[in-house]
């Protein structure tokens, strides 16, 4: 990749802050798995049984992807003096971290390394403590005549209204967010009948996800929200994940490493659906930047990553970006992803958003795949109060909800069997564009469709 080109020009820029050392991290590319034994007899030992289960029902075998990072590899790597920060099963990596800039020529010479590449700099953060006072944030807002309240528009214009009211709102499935933080979803009530069930900061292990950005927050309260005539999500009756994978402090291609980590467990834990409002192409190191000829799905980490959850039978729904009035204009990474469903943003009267990134990828491919209302949308903030905002990081969990009630009712079908009956029935499936994709998808037509496809097979 380009920035491991320029790693011997970066390592020796030590500076100091009040004498405090400048840390380094690298991303240790792997040659193999190491002895992994018959591991792949006992998936159970590495994935949790609704994983299995998961790629059982879709006929996907575990892959020697799927199995852990070498722990003797690890080993030999921390013999150096780095600590490990973060790792990946799938791309076989490991991130790990020292002051000592000169590391890197190190770690190439050991014998299982095959590239090495730097993904960060800095100053170690202070640790926050911890916001004690957890009392109920009430969500007082005035009261619409419709049910979904100010979400009204955003569901229906995806036809989710129907889907909702012909039974299915998400129960049985479980979806994991990957986001930037989930400031106070622990104690908004309009939450407080959402399915939580666990969450996972990659970035910073241990800390909680709860406190911090509001982002995460915003895009939770698109599914989850359940406020009769003030907001209601798209998937209210959904079981949840909710995973951190943002460093807010700074931007470096680290973020990626996280986000791996964060699909990861996702995967590892059975999630079926996976909704990711976070995008990269420039970093604080400009010589790190992404060029637009590498939105091929191959070139960046997080793509292939994203890619390889879509291959691994999760339902991963991913923003095109919020680039289309920017220089840059195109899509972000990892919407560029291959079997990952890139969704862009319309207005409430179903025009394109202008700042809603635009395809196509560097290989021709059509992105984004759909859109959905992203403009105006009703949200929820950190303080518990609506607000209506713009953004494909919106349009995109409005979607991934709908996508999940969907699989509730046709429980039959793969994750790519539901990707596609979600872009058959789209306004634009006849007349794609680079803007809109296939259009504005009928997720009630998309289930009476796939019911009668189903009940065809079966016959």
């Amino acid at each position: 990749m380009k920035y491991c080109l320029l790693l011997i020009g970066l390592l020796f820029s030590i500076s100091t802050r009040c004498a405090e050392p400048e840390y380094f991290r690298f991303r240790v590319y792997l040659k193999d798995k190491g002895d992994c034994g018959n591991l792949l007899a006992t998936p159970e030992s590495f994935l949790s049984e609704r994983a299995v289960g998961r790629r059982a029902r879709q006929h996907l075998l575990i892959a020697k992807s799927d199995l852990p990072v070498s722990s003797n590899y690890k080993k030999s790597l921390s013999a150096t003096g780095a600590r490990i920060v973060t790792e990946s099963k799938w791309m076989n990596t490991v991130v790990v971290e020292s002051a000592d800039s000169s590391l890197a020529f190190r770690l190439k010479e050991l014998p299982m390394v095959d590239s090495v590449c730097y993904v960060w700099k800095g100053f170690k953060a202070d640790t926050q403590p911890a916001d004690e006072s957890r009392t109920l944030i009430a969500v007082d807002e005035e009261k619409e005549k419709s049910y979904y309240g100010h979400a009204d528009t955003q569901v229906k214009m995806l036809n989710g209204k129907k889907l909702h009211r012909a039974g299915f709102k998400g129960s049985g499935v479980q979806i994991a967010v990957i986001d930037a933080g989930f400031a106070n979803v622990d104690r908004i009530d309009a939450f407080r009948s959402a399915k939580i069930l666990g969450t996972y900061d990659a970035s910073v292990p241990g800390r909680s996800v709860f406190e911090g950005d509001e982002h995460g927050t915003k895009v939770f309260s698109c599914l989850a929200a359940n406020a009769p005539h003030v907001i209601v999500g798209t998937a209210p009756e959904a079981s949840y994940w909710l995973i951190k994978s943002e460093d807010t402090q700074s931007e470096y291609p680290i973020e990626e490493d996280y986000w791996v980590a964060a699909v990861e467990f996702a995967d590892s834990v059975g999630a079926d659906v996976v909704t990711s409002s976070l995008g990269y192409y420039s970093y604080d190191d400009a010589s790190l930047n992404y060029e637009p000829e590498q939105l091929d799905g191959k070139s960046s980490l997080i793509s292939r990553a994203a890619s390889k959850a879509a291959a691994k039978g999760l339902l991963v729904f991913t923003s095109a970006g919020n680039e289309g009035g920017a220089s840059w204009h195109k899509i972000t990474f990892p919407a560029d992803a291959f079997g990952a469903v890139t969704v862009g943003a319309v207005t409430e009267n179903k025009s394109p958003c202008s700042f809603s990134s635009c395809g196509f990828t560097a290989d021709g491919r059509l992105k984004p795949d759909i859109v959905s209302m992203g403009g105006g949308c009703a949200v929820l903030e950190a303080d518990g109060k609506l607000c209506f905002a713009d953004g494909t990081s919106f349009s995109t969990p409005i979607l991934a909800g709908l996508g999940a009630c969907l699989w509730q009712a046709l429980p039959k079908l793969t994750a790519e069997e539901i990707k596609m009956l979600i872009f058959r029935y789209a306004s634009m499936n006849d007349k794609p564009n680079a803007s809109m994709g296939r259009g504005i998808p009928d997720m009630y037509k998309s289930y009476k469709k796939g019911g009668k496809h189903v009940a065809g097979r079966n016959r």
